[in-house]
């Protein structure tokens, strides 16, 4: 029986090769992509879709777009977005027409946020956010959901090329607000594609896949309109600093939000679990199992750029030259100096609101 992935659930599926068997997925082969990035280049970025398609839009120059969305109920984000504008970041700077779409009608359907409520939060907070993170606002446009018509109405139009027992086999459950969300999602999707054919990306966690399989199923069904089936790219989750499979907000002392105070940070990375030895001599003696080492995967996923200085000091940390609280310091200086520059430029684009590119419909 095919496991359900359920992309309003917290559930990490711990075996990543069983997963790209399961959902046909390919597995990420980063040579297809010209200077690829940290994500890429270090494993996080694992599988996808179609990638073919857009390594050969990036080398030939021709259009594709990258799109991904925003939920705004919350007030901070956490290190699974950063990692979606990371790579949305990359395929913008490699010629994506670049899109995000503030999911606000999905907010009310499946998390009963207001679309006024949704709407003042995103201003606020969400599109600030996504361009600290690296999008360059103007080659980036922004839209909400609820305004958007065109959505709306390729929604509907898809929703008749989906049977009940379809939506179920995908998602498992088909309440009436997920069954609205998912086939506004596939309208999101695919929008780009209404001003002009064109391959498409979509990087997301892997929990997101059911939109994309749903969205894949409309396109076959819809060969006349002649849309580009998506591609999707898909990022292994920032594990809980104690362990767990995911970083989730229902784990809150073992999560790091953006932003956060830099002192509540650094008490949850200094209580997060390590690979360390139990005593200074065996350490010294034995090394540290770095695969278990939350700390260190904080640094490879988010804090350290370069590959050089990273395989410095996990060969330092292996051979045991370096002890856990020593990775712990390290960690913490990386996380204010970055904290520091994403509330910096946080400010600044929450000051440049009113420049950004905010699709405006009639």
């Amino acid at each position: 029986m095919t496991k359900i992935i359920d992309p309003w659930g917290s559930e990490l599926p711990e075996d990543y090769v069983k997963i790209i068997k399961d959902f046909g997925l390919e597995t990420f082969d980063k040579e297809l992509f010209p200077d690829p990035n940290r994500l890429m280049r270090r494993g996080v970025v694992f599988a996808g879709r179609d990638l073919k398609i857009i390594s050969k839009a990036i080398k030939e120059k021709k259009p594709f777009y990258a799109l991904s969305g925003l939920m705004p109920t919350n007030d901070q984000i956490h290190l699974g977005n950063k990692s979606v504008v990371e790579n949305l970041k990359y395929f913008q700077e490699k010629g994506a027409k670049t899109y995000i779409l503030v999911a606000d009608l999905e907010a009310a359907a499946a998390r009963g946020i207001t679309v006024e409520e949704g709407r003042r939060r995103a201003l606020n907070f969400h599109i600030p956010a996504y361009i600290a993170l690296g999008l360059d606002p103007k080659k980036t446009v922004f839209y909400f959901q609820s305004q958007n018509m065109d959505v709306v109405r390729l929604g509907y139009e898809f929703a008749q090329k989906i049977t009940l027992n379809e939506f179920k086999g995908i998602y498992g459950s088909a309440d009436p607000g997920r069954i609205m969300s998912a086939v506004t999602q596939v309208g999101d999707i695919l929008f780009p594609q209404l001003a002009q054919r064109m391959p498409g990306i979509i990087p997301v966690g892997i929990d997101q896949d059911p939109h994309m399989r749903l969205t894949r199923d409309v396109v076959a069904r819809t060969k006349q309109q002649k849309f580009f089936a998506p591609s999707s790219l898909y990022h292994k989750y920032m594990p809980s600093l104690d362990g767990g499979l995911k970083m989730s907000k229902s784990k809150a002392d073992h999560a790091i939000s953006l932003p956060e105070d830099i002192a509540s940070v650094k008490k949850k990375i200094n209580r997060a679990l390590t690979g360390g030895r139990d005593t200074v001599e065996e350490h010294r003696r034995l090394g540290a199992e770095v695969e278990k080492d939350m700390v260190f995967e904080l640094l490879k996923q988010h804090l350290i750029e370069d590959d050089v200085e990273l395989q410095k000091i996990y060969d330092d940390y292996k051979s045991g030259k370096m002890l856990s609280g020593e990775l712990k310091q390290l960690a913490c200086k990386k996380m204010e100096t970055f904290m520091n520059d994403f509330n910096n430029k946080l400010e600044k684009a929450r000051k440049d609101i009113d420049k950004i590119n905010i699709l405006k419909f009639v």
